[in-house]
């Protein structure tokens, strides 16, 4: 189809999971081509970030001017700290969506053939301003990078199935009960989504089996397409030089993990992850002198963890390619979260040819596969944390699932194939339209 211009939408331009995402969809679609073509048959595909922190020309931004980032950041503020006054002090995210900006009467919205949302919280767009799209008669695509759109208002369920009728009775607020903040915001989403048709696409099966469930979406047509990853950017590399560049010795064992305890998020499973070391040291034919652990992110200057092995902290590496350089040192990487829907550090670190070691849960199994490139651990289960990375200490060939893990995401996930699948879903919703 010639000439398709797509137009992605998400609050920040790269910042979180899902801005990156975000934009790794945009550039493998523009670079998408057919039979060794150039990109297929003009396709135009453009990010509009709610608000922009970097300085990408490529990037457009519904807040060009002092006011209105100015009007932005004072409603992404207020949406923060308002939902924080609501809800118990828990490390749940959750969203009031009550600020937002119609979004309709933009050039490029509206020259747009396709509108895809991505992540539209923290001020962008209420349901509301979801429905305004309606009035373009343009198909809208939404990829649920987490499960805010089909609750009523947590990012993260955990066991939870308030969902599956019209929320309420939130244990996440502090004012709960029938008719509470969560039920008023699911009365609000149901009013808007009735109002526009909408494809949903979720990256993993296990959020697509989530909205299924779900009494705002479950009668909605619900595909998986995974997200992607630049495979050229996250490749591996000599491991032995890896390491070298982080000043580790050859002979160590090296463990790697994405991040440092957070206070605002627990289902990133920090505890379960330190016993899970310490289970480990403590193993018989274990010697924690053999291990090193390194661990990249923001992390907290008090009450870090005591672990078993001596650490590296490498802070926030904004630099891709070194980042491939720190996975591709690692002989595991380990991701102890509790709910995620396909993490990225899985798949770049699978893509540098790091195994994963991680739980059985969200869509981390879309990713890996128990036993070839990386170990699933029972849910919850430090002690199956401490399996997986044995296993992978003791593995007679550890070279030989390096090379799957790479090869998986190559076969699975890589930039040609997720971008021609959006494709043939673009193409077809346009056609629909054409009828």
């Amino acid at each position: 189809m010639e000439g398709l211009k797509i137009v992605h939408l998400n609050t920040y331009d790269g910042n979180g999971g899902a801005g990156r995402a975000c934009l790794r969809l945009n550039s493998a679609l523009n670079n998408l081509s057919v039979t060794g073509q150039p990109a297929a048959a003009g396709i135009e595909s453009k990010v509009l970030a709610y608000f922009k922190f970097g300085h990408d020309e490529q990037i457009g931004t519904f807040t060009p001017t002092i006011m209105s980032r100015g009007r932005a950041a004072a409603q992404i503020l207020a949406e923060r700290y308002c939902s924080k006054y609501l809800t118990r002090s828990v490390k749940t995210p959750f969203s009031l969506q009550w600020f937002g900006q119609d979004v309709t009467s933009h050039p490029d919205v509206r020259s747009a053939d396709i509108i895809h949302l991505h992540w539209i919280n923290h001020g962008f767009l209420t349901p509301r301003f979801i429905a305004a799209l309606a009035k373009l008669e343009k198909p809208v695509v939404w990829t649920f990078h987490d499960s805010n759109a089909f609750t009523g208002g947590c990012h993260v369920r955990y066991d939870c199935e308030h969902y599956h009728r019209s929320c309420g009775d939130c244990p996440l607020l502090k004012f709960s009960g029938k008719n509470d903040q969560s039920h008023q915001n699911w009365v609000r989403k149901q009013k808007a989504y009735s109002r526009l048709d909408f494809e949903i696409i979720a990256p993993s099966r296990w959020m697509q089996e989530s909205v299924r469930f779900s009494s705002l979406l479950g009668a909605r047509n619900t595909r998986v397409i995974p997200n992607t990853i630049e495979t050229a950017v996250f490749k591996p590399y000599v491991q032995q030089e890896a390491k070298s560049i982080l000043n580790i010795a050859p002979e160590k064992f090296v463990l790697m993990s994405g991040f440092m305890p957070s206070k605002n998020d627990k289902h990133k499973g920090t505890p379960y992850l330190v016993d899970a070391l310490h289970q480990l040291a403590a193993r018989p034919g274990i010697d924690p002198e053999n291990f090193e652990l390194i661990i990249f992110g923001n992390k907290e200057n008090t009450d870090l963890p005591e672990f078993p092995f001596h650490t590296t902290f490498l802070g926030t590496v904004n630099n891709d390619a070194h980042l491939a350089k720190c996975y591709s040192a690692a002989d595991a990487f380990i991701s102890p979260s509790l709910e995620d829907n396909l993490p990225n550090t899985v798949m770049e670190s699978l893509s540098c040819g790091t195994p994963v070691v991680a739980f059985t849960t969200g869509g981390i199994p879309d990713m890996v596969t128990h036993g070839e490139n990386g170990f699933l651990a029972p849910y919850c289960s430090a002690a199956g944390l401490a399996d997986g990375l044995e296993w992978l200490y003791l593995h007679p060939d550890r070279d030989l699932i390096r090379k799957e893990a790479r090869r998986s995401v190559i076969n699975r996930f890589s930039e040609s194939i997720i971008a021609a699948r959006h494709l043939e879903l673009y193409e077809s919703l346009v056609n629909l339209r054409q009828r």
